[in-house]
Parts: structure tokens; sequence; C-alpha cells
């Protein structure tokens, strides 16, 4: 989708200086499928940007949705105090990060049944993101595991905010799948040559 000019103008005044600095204390965690958080951050906030999603708190949160999650002890206040719109960043990405005692089903169902559109945004474009990565370089139990619980309730989550997202998931969850049966089928060829 081509941005207007008025997009164009209001992502430019964006500042997310603060927030950039702050996501590359996740530049020391590492992902199963290669590169680390900050890069996935990055990346979110990107998949956002192309689907035309000019906001500057959406765009902050994106941009450190993992923070509390992934870093121990993580220092609040660092968020908070930003810049002007640190308290709604915050608050987005709490209401994006797993409680300690939720599965991640729970954890998954909140976000459908009571997270903010915001919040529903985020996840959809955290997990297109997940899903382009997880191709090959992890487990086929995980592969599967993974795509079945974005059919199960992240599509879920999609339809409620962006029906073009829904699409990019269920496209990506056709491709992961058609990859676990290649790879089963040549597993099987293998055994059977061996």
């Amino acid at each position: 989708m081509l941005m207007n000019e008025d997009k164009k103008w209001e992502l430019a005044h964006i500042t997310t200086a603060p927030y950039m600095a702050l996501a590359t204390m996740l530049i020391c965690k590492g992902r199963k499928s290669s590169g680390n958080q900050f890069r996935h951050q990055c990346e979110t906030r990107a998949i956002l940007i192309d689907y035309g999603y000019i906001n500057s708190v959406l765009h902050k949160a994106a941009l450190t949705h993992d923070l509390i999650e992934d870093l121990d002890n993580f220092d609040k206040s660092l968020l908070i105090y930003a810049d002007f719109e640190g308290p709604a960043v915050y608050d987005l990405v709490l209401e994006l990060t797993r409680k300690n005692d939720e599965t991640k089903r729970e954890y998954l169902r909140r976000l459908l049944e009571r997270g903010s559109r915001e919040a529903r945004l985020i996840k959809c474009a955290d997990r297109i993101s997940n899903m382009k990565d997880i191709g090959f370089y992890s487990e086929a139990s995980f592969i599967e595991r993974y795509c079945n619980e974005t059919r199960e309730y992240v599509l879920p989550i999609a339809e409620t905010v962006d029906l073009d997202m829904r699409t990019e998931l269920a496209d990506l969850i056709e491709s992961r799948m058609k990859f676990l049966k290649m790879l089963s089928l040549l597993n099987a060829e293998v055994l059977v040559h061996s």
C-alpha cells in the first residue's frame, strides 16, 4: 500500500529515538531463528508502517513491547519517563506483557477478549514477524505448535483489527505447514534409502 503525503508527514514527525535507545537493551537477547530481540522490535514497528498504521504511541510501544517480558528487573521508569507519551506507551507495553501466572493461551485469549485495538494490532505485527522467522531454524514440533496457536488465537485477533494482517498470517501458516510436509516427505525418503 502506498503511503499518502499526510501519512508520510505524520510518520516523519514521530520521534522514537528514546524508545529505539531502550530497545537496544534487547540486542543481548538472541532468538532461536537467528538475530536478536532488538531487530524483532524494529521489524514489528516496520510491519505496522507497512500496513499504514501511523500512531506515535503504537510505534513507540512496538519498539519496546518485549522489554518488560524479556529483561529481568527492567526499570519501568525508563519507559514512563522516556518522553511525554511515556505513560501511555508503558500502559500499552504492560498490556502486551504476559503475566507471570498466565499461560500463553490465557494471555492470547485475554488480548482477544479484552485487549485494546492498539495491543491487538501490535500482537498481529509481532506474530507476523515471528511467523516469518520460524520457518527454517526451528524444530518441526515447535513450528507445528506455533502454527496451530496462531490459527486458534491470533487469526481471531487479526479478524478484529485488520483483515489484511489476517490474510498474511493465514498465508504464513500455510507456507510453514507446507514446509513441514515437505520436510516429512524428505525424511521418509531418506529413511527408505538408508
